[in-house]
């Protein structure tokens, strides 16, 4: 699980280390965590491997954040990239176009379902998120709707960091500090079915009492008043939820009955991640606004999008009518060149069909940590997996407050990092390690990744 590499080390890697903890501002970072420790440094990466400045090898558990689908190294990425940039650098879609955005925003409206065929570029999820609450305010004014302004989202769904964004995630702790927010965003229940109000409820049962409690927000704030539900296919914060079956086709009627806009925020489960292009393909939906990020590019170059249907489009085709929104470097070429690449190497190697073909062997690998009595929970799809920790597995009692930041920062995140493992600790909701690893890992890293986690979890139970 540890490769040295000499070749390729940096002339100091304790002056690298000082001078990030004197000078970087790392984001979502406690900075007094590494006052007295080195701040890791990584250089390099391959495949499903990253490499830090001593040369120690991690595999990466979390395809850096949820975005490398394709792999590190990948010199065909590299290389569109420094041909685009060769040949024009930048040049802004405001009222110009230039070749890369036109071909990828083709190409993106032919892969997305049903009518979504208008493309308007970002340069992250959060400015996806906040772009389509933007539309969605400005659609519903030009169709005579002025009051439908609000939004409604899920308990612990994060959403982005942006104001925006921020106010429509459901974490208030990340919320605090910038408040007051944007008004007018609401929560409902999410789709943790591990945790269900009534055990005796079906995954189905579950899945419809979820879905009824937007109708029921709908309801109590006032049809005239929402204009869109933002909805992740997979939730990514709190670890991990799938949708019970039933679930999104209750929504979408939901939506269609209070002429509410379904947004499906695919920043993290879109390009494979569930073993489709789109997580809506993925469990049988059709939203009116997808947003999407991270894996677009596989992070070599950052780029988003929200990818809007043509009924939305429609009030701005017409005279004066403009969506008075524009991001400066949305569109750009060279993000442009690396997605069309991207994509190209997902469809020539089959990414997709490869994830959907593997996850119940990943899953069954993860599975086998079921055996220790810490662990609750496992849950996910496609590679895309957390695994919920508990105190008692019989009545799935969680940790505290203090118990799980002993657990999670005290020692797991640590941990599982100086073992050879990047994955994701997290207390969001109760304390859930993360995992999605490139598209490409196979059973080789499933088995590592097995192996790695039950030795620290083996050990964070000798400290409870």
């Amino acid at each position: 699980m540890q490769e040295n590499n000499v070749t390729d080390l940096p002339a100091d890697v304790d002056a690298l280390s000082a001078t990030a903890r004197d000078h970087l501002w790392m984001h979502f970072t406690r900075l007094s965590a590494y006052q007295n420790a080195p701040v890791p440094v990584i250089t390099r990466g391959d495949g499903c491997y990253v490499w830090d400045a001593t040369g120690k090898r991690y595999l990466d558990g979390l395809s850096a954040l949820f975005v490398v689908q394709t792999g590190h190294g990948r010199q065909e990425l590299a290389d569109a990239a420094a041909k685009q940039a060769a040949e024009l650098a930048y040049f802004p879609i405001w009222s110009y176009a230039h070749p890369k955005a036109i071909e990828l925003a083709g190409r993106l409206a032919d892969l997305a379902p049903g009518d979504l065929n208008r493309v308007f570029f970002t340069t992250g999820g959060s400015e996806a998120v906040e772009s389509a609450w933007k539309l969605a305010r400005s659609y519903f004014k030009r169709v005579g709707k002025p009051l439908k302004t609000k939004v409604i989202s899920r308990a612990i769904a994060y959403h982005g960091s942006s104001m925006g964004a921020l106010s429509i995630t459901g974490i208030p702790p990340f919320k605090q500090d910038f408040e007051p927010l944007i008004p007018s965003t609401m929560r409902v229940p999410n789709t943790n079915y591990y945790r269900r109000p009534d055990e005796n409820m079906t995954p189905e049962q579950f899945g419809i009492w979820a879905a009824d409690r937007i109708a029921e927000m709908i309801e109590f704030e006032g049809p005239d008043t929402v204009a869109a539900v933002y909805l992740e296919p997979v939730q990514n914060a709190g670890g991990c939820f799938p949708p019970p079956p039933g679930y999104f086709q209750r929504v979408r009627e939901i939506c269609d009955r209070y002429d509410v806009l379904l947004v499906s925020d695919e920043v993290i489960c879109a390009f494979g991640r569930l073993g489709e292009t789109f997580g809506a393909d993925r469990y049988g939906y059709q939203p009116d606004i997808i947003t999407v990020a991270k894996g677009l590019t596989s992070g070599y170059v950052p780029l988003g999008a929200m990818i809007a249907s043509d009924r939305l489009a429609e009030p701005f085709l017409d005279g004066a009518n403009w969506f008075a929104h524009g991001i400066t470097y949305g569109g750009h070429p060279v993000g442009a060149a690396v997605a069309l690449a991207n994509l190209d190497i997902m469809e020539r190697e089959g990414l997709n069909q490869h994830v959907t073909t593997n996850s119940p062997l990943f899953r069954s690998h993860l599975e086998k940590l079921l055996d220790l009595p810490i662990v609750g929970d496992v849950r996910g799809d496609g590679y895309f997996f957390g695994i919920e920790l508990v105190k008692d597995k019989a009545t799935k009692e969680t940790f505290d407050a203090d118990e799980s930041e002993r657990l999670l920062r005290g020692f797991l995140s640590g941990a599982l990092f100086d073992a050879g493992l990047y994955c994701r600790a997290d207390d969001r909701g109760d304390p859930v390690i993360q995992l999605a690893p490139p598209l490409t890992a196979t059973e080789t890293q499933f088995a590592e990744i097995e192996q790695i986690i039950r030795g620290v979890l083996v050990e964070a139970q000798k400290l409870l």
